[in-house]
Protein backbone atom coordinates (compact mmCIF):
# COMPACT_ATOMS: atom_id res chain seq x y z
CA UNK A 1 0.00 0.00 0.00
CA UNK A 2 1.01 4.26 -0.63
CA UNK A 3 -0.28 6.93 -1.16
CA UNK A 4 1.27 9.65 -2.79
CA UNK A 5 3.08 13.50 -1.97
CA UNK A 6 3.45 16.48 -4.28
CA UNK A 7 3.90 15.22 -8.10
CA UNK A 8 2.49 11.71 -7.51
CA UNK A 9 5.86 10.31 -6.27
CA UNK A 10 4.60 7.39 -4.02
CA UNK A 11 5.18 7.12 -0.86
CA UNK A 12 4.96 3.35 1.25
CA UNK A 13 2.70 3.33 4.72
CA UNK A 14 5.93 2.74 7.14
CA UNK A 15 3.85 2.24 10.23
CA UNK A 16 1.13 0.18 9.69
CA UNK A 17 1.13 -1.66 12.79
CA UNK A 18 1.52 1.49 14.94
CA UNK A 19 -0.87 3.09 12.88
CA UNK A 20 -3.10 0.09 13.80
CA UNK A 21 -3.24 0.73 17.44
CA UNK A 22 -3.28 4.48 17.78
CA UNK A 23 -7.06 3.97 17.59
CA UNK A 24 -7.92 1.80 20.88
CA UNK A 25 -5.18 3.05 23.11
CA UNK A 26 -6.13 6.30 22.14
CA UNK A 27 -9.68 5.46 22.85
CA UNK A 28 -8.61 3.99 26.05
CA UNK A 29 -6.84 7.23 26.84
CA UNK A 30 -9.88 9.26 26.39
CA UNK A 31 -11.69 6.81 29.31
CA UNK A 32 -8.91 7.40 31.77
CA UNK A 33 -8.88 11.11 30.81
CA UNK A 34 -12.55 11.40 31.55
CA UNK A 35 -12.55 9.45 34.51
CA UNK A 36 -10.13 12.00 35.84
CA UNK A 37 -12.30 15.13 34.77
CA UNK A 38 -15.85 13.43 36.29
CA UNK A 39 -14.05 13.38 39.18
CA UNK A 40 -12.76 16.65 39.11
CA UNK A 41 -16.23 18.46 38.36
CA UNK A 42 -18.39 15.81 40.55
CA UNK A 43 -16.00 17.31 43.45
CA UNK A 44 -15.13 20.84 42.15
CA UNK A 45 -11.42 20.14 42.49
CA UNK A 46 -9.70 22.17 39.56
CA UNK A 47 -6.31 21.50 40.58
CA UNK A 48 -3.93 19.14 42.26
CA UNK A 49 -4.02 15.93 42.34
CA UNK A 50 -6.16 15.00 46.08
CA UNK A 51 -9.12 16.28 46.53
CA UNK A 52 -8.94 18.10 50.24
CA UNK A 53 -5.22 18.73 49.25
CA UNK A 54 -3.47 16.90 52.41
CA UNK A 55 -6.10 15.67 54.30
CA UNK A 56 -6.79 13.14 51.88
CA UNK A 57 -4.68 9.49 52.70
CA UNK A 58 -3.75 8.58 48.86
CA UNK A 59 -2.01 5.84 50.77
CA UNK A 60 -5.28 4.57 52.12
CA UNK A 61 -5.76 1.16 50.17
CA UNK A 62 -9.73 0.26 51.43
CA UNK A 63 -10.68 3.84 50.78
CA UNK A 64 -8.41 5.66 48.02
CA UNK A 65 -8.63 9.39 46.80
CA UNK A 66 -11.13 8.93 44.33
CA UNK A 67 -9.25 11.82 41.99
CA UNK A 68 -5.57 10.85 43.18
CA UNK A 69 -6.59 7.07 42.03
CA UNK A 70 -8.18 8.04 38.55
CA UNK A 71 -5.07 10.17 38.02
CA UNK A 72 -2.32 7.79 38.92
CA UNK A 73 -4.46 5.39 36.35
CA UNK A 74 -4.14 8.27 33.88
CA UNK A 75 -0.61 8.96 34.95
CA UNK A 76 0.73 5.29 34.43
CA UNK A 77 -0.89 4.75 31.38
CA UNK A 78 0.78 8.05 30.11
CA UNK A 79 4.32 6.78 31.30
CA UNK A 80 4.23 3.71 29.67
CA UNK A 81 2.70 3.60 26.15
CA UNK A 82 4.17 6.66 24.22
CA UNK A 83 7.83 5.07 25.10
CA UNK A 84 6.23 1.62 23.75
CA UNK A 85 5.30 2.99 20.72
CA UNK A 86 8.25 4.70 20.64
CA UNK A 87 10.26 1.47 20.58
CA UNK A 88 7.50 -0.04 18.36
CA UNK A 89 8.03 2.38 15.56
CA UNK A 90 11.76 2.09 15.71
CA UNK A 91 11.39 -1.22 15.38
CA UNK A 92 8.82 -1.37 12.54
CA UNK A 93 10.99 1.33 10.16
CA UNK A 94 13.86 -0.77 11.11
CA UNK A 95 12.38 -4.07 9.32
CA UNK A 96 11.10 -5.96 12.76
CA UNK A 97 7.98 -8.52 11.67
CA UNK A 98 4.76 -6.90 11.92
CA UNK A 99 3.16 -10.04 13.51
CA UNK A 100 5.30 -10.48 16.32
CA UNK A 101 4.83 -6.05 16.76
CA UNK A 102 1.02 -6.69 16.27
CA UNK A 103 1.52 -9.12 18.93
CA UNK A 104 3.24 -6.77 21.17
CA UNK A 105 1.19 -3.99 20.70
CA UNK A 106 -2.37 -6.70 21.60
CA UNK A 107 -0.18 -7.87 24.95
CA UNK A 108 0.53 -4.30 25.79
CA UNK A 109 -2.99 -2.93 25.45
CA UNK A 110 -4.41 -5.86 27.71
CA UNK A 111 -1.68 -5.30 30.25
CA UNK A 112 -2.28 -1.82 30.45
CA UNK A 113 -6.39 -2.40 30.67
CA UNK A 114 -5.54 -4.53 33.01
CA UNK A 115 -3.39 -3.04 35.56
CA UNK A 116 -6.20 -0.06 35.69
CA UNK A 117 -9.80 -2.30 35.58
CA UNK A 118 -8.38 -5.13 37.61
CA UNK A 119 -5.29 -3.63 39.48
CA UNK A 120 -5.73 -0.26 40.49
CA UNK A 121 -9.84 -0.09 40.36
CA UNK A 122 -9.78 -3.34 42.04
CA UNK A 123 -10.94 -3.48 45.74
CA UNK A 124 -8.02 -2.55 47.62
CA UNK A 125 -6.47 -1.24 44.41
CA UNK A 126 -4.10 -4.23 44.50
CA UNK A 127 -5.77 -6.14 42.51
CA UNK A 128 -3.87 -9.59 40.56
CA UNK A 129 -4.05 -7.33 36.96
CA UNK A 130 -1.20 -4.36 38.61
CA UNK A 131 1.92 -6.70 39.49
CA UNK A 132 1.03 -8.92 36.01
CA UNK A 133 0.73 -5.87 34.16
CA UNK A 134 3.54 -3.66 35.71
CA UNK A 135 5.98 -6.80 35.46
CA UNK A 136 4.58 -7.58 32.01
CA UNK A 137 4.83 -4.05 30.69
CA UNK A 138 8.48 -3.88 31.87
CA UNK A 139 9.20 -6.88 30.01
CA UNK A 140 7.95 -5.75 26.79
CA UNK A 141 9.51 -2.57 26.78
CA UNK A 142 13.13 -4.56 27.34
CA UNK A 143 11.79 -6.67 24.90
CA UNK A 144 11.19 -3.81 21.95
CA UNK A 145 14.45 -2.24 22.93
CA UNK A 146 16.14 -5.30 22.27
CA UNK A 147 14.34 -6.54 19.32
CA UNK A 148 15.05 -2.95 17.91
CA UNK A 149 18.81 -3.28 18.15
CA UNK A 150 19.28 -6.42 17.11
CA UNK A 151 17.29 -4.90 13.52
CA UNK A 152 20.31 -2.91 13.17
CA UNK A 153 23.14 -4.83 14.40
CA UNK A 154 24.48 -5.00 10.79
CA UNK A 155 24.84 -1.20 11.05
CA UNK A 156 27.27 -1.80 14.09
CA UNK A 157 29.36 -4.67 12.03
CA UNK A 158 27.90 -7.34 13.68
Amino acid sequence: MSSTIGLGVPVPKMLPVTGTWTLPFTAYLLVLTNRVVYQRIKNKQWIGSQLNGEKNNSGNHDNPDPLFLESRCHLNFLENVPYAFILAAIAELNGGNRSFLNYAMAALFVMRVGHVEVGMRAKGTLGAGRPLALFGTQGLLAGLAVYSTYLVKGYWGY
